[in-house]
């Protein structure tokens, strides 16, 4: 369903009149499942290393990886500031796990943080890795598992239609 939607959306005339207008090139709007997959894992990646300006990062890795930007962009929208506190908090505790530290009793305010970023820097650090790894790792693998079990599943149930 998603599939038909976003094969829905790249043939609207608005959006070719956009491309054509700023003249994007056509291959970072591209809405097939390694490009769709591949700005999933980007996103998903980007999303969660604490640091400013996100979505700047996923434009930087345009060069260096062909993806769907606005996915990719959309993606890197889960951390926002609503979650980013419970992320990082997250991703504190589970790096301090890893490494085998002690916790500190966090406090949610910028003067608690930046008076002990040197304190919890490398535990943030290290469950930022775990998790930027292991969920855009997962989020790439689902894309590709249902894009495939949609294809498969629609030349089985319209076997009619693929022949045209």
């Amino acid at each position: 369903m998603i599939r038909r939607n976003l094969k829905k959306i790249s043939k609207s005339e608005k959006i070719k009149k956009f491309i054509s207008k700023y003249k994007v090139p056509k291959e970072y709007l591209s809405t097939n499942r390694k490009m769709v997959s591949r700005a999933v894992f980007v996103g998903l990646f980007i999303a969660f290393i604490p640091m400013p300006m996100q979505m700047l990062l996923v434009i930087a890795m345009m060069p260096f990886f062909k993806f769907n930007v606005p996915i990719g962009l959309a993606m890197c929208w889960i951390s926002n500031p609503f979650t980013m506190a419970p992320m990082y908090y997250m991703e504190y505790m589970t790096g301090s796990f890893l490494l085998g530290n002690e916790t500190l009793d966090v406090e949610m305010t910028i003067e608690w943080f930046s008076s002990h970023l040197d304190d919890i820097f490398v535990s943030l650090y290290t469950g930022t890795l775990f998790y930027a790894i292991s969920v855009s790792s997962l989020g790439y693998w689902l894309v590709n598992h249902f894009w495939k079990s949609s294809v498969y599943r629609d030349k089985k149930l319209h076997p009619k239609k693929r022949k045209k």
